[in-house]
């Protein structure tokens, strides 16, 4: 990767000065969530919500399960999101185990709530270990999605990215053609899949922008919160876990607090060589849990804004 003056003269600055002295807080950031099954989880969520909020996020996105399995939560939980909060709610979307007719459907519940960003994917299987097989009425992939939901309203689609490309996928050249294909049907920006490697991110940017991509590209942080569930996580999405980061979490099941402050060390100083390669904007893979994610944004210079979530009529 070739890095502009600028660029030298920030991976400098992060080499020769405290790695997160007075940074300029220039750096944007979005948040993922998940729609909860029980009160309780329903709690946790929006204590959540409410950490993050006053950090002035860009959008927040609410997950879309399996075979469409968590549709109605996930139209509640985004639905109020927007209604309740100061927040851009982004809902997502898949193809998996429907047909046009009835995702258009969901799409147009969104419209009508007030959502105008979708996040567009092809989505996975409902059981693990399965091949994606397209509903014989729905759309094929996210390109199509895209397609659609364009052709229905003037939707802001964010759409997925493979750093360590996707494991349908024959190569890393059929990966990038088909990520060109989603923004050539009209997506506004990609957000990665998660990563351990800053390196992994600027060899996809590199090579997505050699394939003629110049669209936004951002980087999908995910702290690890629980290793087991990053290591099934991981297995899934085809991202490699390094072998010197799996022996640092050895000997942190029954620390959860040392845990969390590894974690949160690892991604920052992920988050830290990212931003002194360019990048600026930052998507935070949540799980429902505001402290990783809020620690990571201070020290990225974000402050909380003072924004307050509106009170529920």
């Amino acid at each position: 990767m070739t890095l502009s003056v600028d660029q030298l003269e920030e991976a400098r600055r992060a080499l020769d000065e405290p790695l997160f002295a007075d940074l300029a807080g220039d750096a944007e950031v979005s948040f993922e969530f998940f729609p909860p099954k029980s009160e309780k989880m329903a709690e946790t969520l929006w204590q959540s919500v409410e950490t993050l909020a006053p950090l002035g996020p860009r959008f927040v996105s609410v997950t879309y399960g399996a075979g469409g399995s968590t549709r109605e939560r996930t139209h509640q939980t985004v639905a109020r999101i927007q209604r309740e909060t100061p927040l851009n709610a982004a809902a997502h979307l898949t193809c998996v185990e429907a047909s046009r007719d009835e995702i258009d459907a969901v799409a147009e519940e969104y419209w009508a709530a007030g959502i105008r960003h979708i996040v567009a994917l092809r989505g996975d299987p409902p059981e693990q270990g399965q091949k994606f097989k397209a509903h014989p009425d729905g759309y094929a992939n996210a390109a199509e999605l895209t397609a659609g939901l364009k052709k229905l309203h003037p939707f802001e689609i964010s759409v997925a990215a493979y750093p360590e490309c996707h494991p349908d996928s024959v190569d890393v050249a059929a990966d990038l053609d088909n990520l060109k294909r989603k923004f050539d049907a009209g997506a506004t920006r990609a957000i990665t899949q998660f990563f351990f490697s800053p390196e992994a991110f600027f060899k996809f940017r590199d090579a997505a922008a050699a394939a003629g991509i110049d669209e936004e590209i951002v980087p999908g942080i995910l702290p690890v919160s629980n290793v087991a569930q990053t290591r099934k996580f991981a297995g899934i999405c085809g991202a490699e876990i390094p072998a010197w980061m799996d022996r640092l979490f050895e000997g942190l099941d029954d620390h959860p607090d040392a845990r969390k402050l590894v974690a949160a060390t690892l991604a920052a100083e992920m988050c830290r060589k990212l931003y002194a390669g360019g990048v600026r904007h930052f998507h935070f893979y949540t799980l429902n849990r505001a402290e990783l994610s809020f620690a990571i944004c201070h020290l990225l210079g974000l402050r909380a804004n003072g924004a307050a979530r509106k009170q529920a009529a």
